[in-house]
């Protein structure tokens, strides 16, 4: 075949050679056939409607994206007729989307029409299985969502009398929720689809956490708003939403709280399985297989997955016995993962504020070195904050968007419940660079300040692209100027091996091959963590099958399209570049990701 260049020569000397009417009309016809198609004014308009309807559908995800027109309602029942309101509305939506035809779209049209087109499917094969008879877990959780929301540090808006009341309407629908949730979880254990034994107590304790402002609202984390009245506000104002308050924290909040907990504390204890995988539960190797689709948006199986996590934890061990050798410690890679943990040196800490100010201080040294591989960052403000003291116990660091209209920072959560045991050698440049900058603060910010985006493009989540970039973020540390000593390169190490485990772990514990005890053992085999921290870790996999797949696999692919790129355009790859195009479209399913930043490099070429 000949080269595209000397192709482009020869059609250039015949136009020369034909007559210039000809010449005018093969150049007008060459235009229209390279040219873009127009954007679809049809399909933006059925994007936009279907983001409208979804937002009345799912009003906390309203409120969590700025949209602050349905702040007063919560998703007040989960019944049959429910459900079934949720299917028609994702059946009518793809219906809608196939009458297009997508080869006439443009580029960027078609990029979204598959983006839907594969919500919508995943979405409605979801159906098959009765997940809602388990409404809520220790980490997924509409009570917990509720608490953080009611704090008033969360998405929820207290800045006027009416955000005041519409909260007191939402609240005022939490005790239909909390009932109908019970009678899933009975119709659950009907079918012998319930949690594993040892969630359940956790659940119970938040819970109870949650139901005690009941004696007294003051002291309840839902009473912040009230303490914290804005200026403006009239007396009258003030003295009537303090009575509704207290009022609503006992009879809306605390009591539904101490019902859900008594309910699974004396009726779903007793009954909730031993085993800790879903796979023993019905349809469970479907079911499985479906979680494994939904945090991976690929094809690959279970089995896949796991000889990929044994072959990555091979590698980074690899990687980590060179370190050892080089700070010359003596003993083997186990006994230096106790070394790791137990030293003094590496709990430098007295107090949460140290531990905080270490993060900002690692924001200060990569700074200066991020326009060097971003061209674009984001307007949205950003914060290091501790957990609230309602979820430290259970929560893990986080990441929590930024306000889309920018009134709220994007906040990078730390859990310190005892500064003295906290470890450096956990990987906090890292953790940073994951949880914060240049993770998901510039991926998700950058994604909602994209007005060019549909809406449900801006505000969607796909798990395995947005952990794949925090956890590919990770792997920036030297160009940004971190990991400069072996202890901070093994740090890196300790953190990615840790999501390397969770392929081995997460299939282990939901195909059969690995007890809950198993896999706790098997983490503190691997990397240096103590048997309280394995335990919470396993059991976030028994609740959340095949969530905790997505870091790795979401990882692997983004470093093998940039080692791709590297290898086909040589000099003409510009890593700034590469990033910015990455980020620009938002959270998409990995192949999507992979034919959109395709046709990026060959633009390059």
């Amino acid at each position: 075949m000949k080269h595209p260049y000397l192709l482009t020569l020869a059609a250039v000397a015949v136009m020369a050679a034909a007559p210039l009417s000809l010449r005018a009309q093969s150049s007008k016809a060459a235009a229209k056939a390279q040219s873009p198609a127009p954007p679809s004014a049809p399909l933006a308009a059925l994007f936009e409607a279907y983001s409208e309807e979804e937002a009345r559908l799912f009003p906390l995800t309203a409120t969590r994206q700025g949209d602050n027109r349905y702040n007063d309602q919560l998703p007040n029942d989960q019944t049959q007729a429910r459900r079934e309101t949720e299917r028609d509305f994702y059946q009518r939506y793809l219906t809608r989307l196939q009458k297009f035809n997508r080869a006439r779209l443009s580029a960027p049209d078609q990029t979204s029409y598959d983006i839907l087109a594969y919500t919508l499917n995943q979405r409605l094969e979801g159906f098959a299985f009765n997940n809602w008879m388990i409404p809520f877990d220790q980490f997924d959780s509409l009570p917990a969502d509720l608490a953080q929301l009611g704090a008033g540090s969360g998405a929820q808006p207290f800045k006027t009398v009416q955000d005041y009341d519409n909260w007191l309407r939402r609240v005022g629908g939490f005790p239909v929720w909390t009932e109908s949730a019970i009678a899933n979880f009975r119709q659950g254990m009907k079918a012998g689809v319930v949690l594993p034994k040892d969630l359940v107590p956790k659940m119970v304790n938040q819970l109870r956490t949650l139901a005690k402002a009941g004696a007294d609202p003051a002291t309840s984390l839902f009473y912040g708003p009230v303490k914290n009245f804005p200026a403006r506000f009239a007396a009258a104002d003030r003295a009537r939403l303090t009575s509704q308050f207290e009022q609503a924290i006992r009879r809306d909040l605390a009591a539904p709280y101490q019902r859900l907990a008594d309910f699974l504390e004396t009726d779903y204890l007793p009954q909730a399985r031993e085993s800790s995988g879903i796979g023993v539960l019905p349809q469970g190797a479907a079911r499985y297989a479906y979680a494994v689709r939904v945090h991976t948006t690929t094809a690959r199986t279970p089995e896949q997955i796991y000889q990929t996590g044994l072959a990555e934890v091979k590698r980074i061990r690899t990687e980590m016995e060179a370190i050892r050798k080089q700070v010359g410690f003596a003993g083997d890679l186990n006994a230096f993962f106790e070394h790791l943990r137990t030293d003094p040196q590496f709990k430098p800490f007295k107090t949460p504020e140290e531990v905080l100010a270490v993060y900002n201080g690692i924001l200060a040294r990569i700074t200066p070195n991020l326009p060097k591989l971003f061209g674009r960052t984001p307007k949205a403000g950003f914060e290091v904050r501790r957990v609230e003291a309602f979820r430290e116990a259970s929560a893990t660091a986080h990441y929590y968007p930024a306000a889309p209209d920018g009134s709220r920072p994007g906040i990078f959560y730390n859990p310190i419940l005892d500064a003295t045991k906290y470890n450096v050698t956990r990987g906090m440049d890292a953790l940073f660079l994951h949880e914060a900058i240049p993770g998901h603060h510039y991926q998700i910010a950058l994604q909602q300040e994209n007005t060019r985006l549909p809406r449900f493009r801006r505000f969607g989540t796909y798990g395995v692209y947005v952990e794949g970039w925090g956890l590919y973020a990770e792997s920036l540390g030297r160009e940004l100027g971190v990991y400069t000593d072996p202890y901070q390169r093994m740090g890196a190490l300790n953190t990615e091996i840790h999501r390397a485990l969770r392929l081995v772990t997460d299939v282990g514990l939901h195909t059969g091959k690995l007890t809950r005890e198993e896999a706790i053992q098997y983490l503190m085999a691997n990397e240096p963590i103590d048997e309280q921290r394995a335990t919470a870790e396993v059991e976030r996999y028994m609740a959340w099958p095949g969530q905790a797949l997505s870091y790795k696999v979401g990882q692997l692919k983004i470093s093998e399209l940039r080692a791709r790129y590297e290898q086909q355009l040589g000099r003409k790859f510009d890593l700034r570049a590469f990033h910015d195009e990455l980020l620009a479209g938002g959270a998409m399913p990995l192949a999507v990701l992979e034919k959109t930043m395709d046709a990026w490099a060959a633009r390059q070429r």
